[in-house]
């Protein structure tokens, strides 16, 4: 297989390595965070909203976004609206730096546990 990089003129995003490429980030984790930034400025991010846009549960949506907050590219909130009702504000955190922390793919995968080694 060969790959090959098309310079896009039109509709696109830019999106860092240090997301492309995370060492610790799940691929869901990381196909979430791409289309996040994708979005416009204010579009909803909610599970709900994320839910029924793509295939995957609000369940193992919930579990990329965690780890997207865990690793610095999300922040989330809980907010008390004048009704009384408790919401959890998701937010994208703006791309002027990457988060800390180890980001690039490593070259030597780890060993999972529930493969057999041949």
């Amino acid at each position: 297989m060969t790959h090959d990089n098309t310079r896009h003129a039109t509709r696109y995003t830019v999106i860092g390595n240090h997301l492309a490429q995370h060492a610790e980030l799940s691929l869901l984790a990381i196909g979430l965070g791409v289309h996040i930034q994708s979005l416009p400025a204010g579009a909803r991010i909610g599970i709900k909203c994320l839910a029924a846009r793509f295939p995957e549960s609000e369940h193992r949506i919930a579990g990329a976004l965690r780890e997207l907050e865990r690793h610095g590219y999300l922040s989330r909130t809980r907010e008390r609206l004048p009704s009384g009702r408790v919401v959890t504000r998701t937010d994208q955190v703006p791309e002027t730096d990457p988060p800390p922390g180890p980001r690039l793919y490593r070259t030597r995968r780890p060993s999972h546990p529930h493969r057999r080694s041949p």
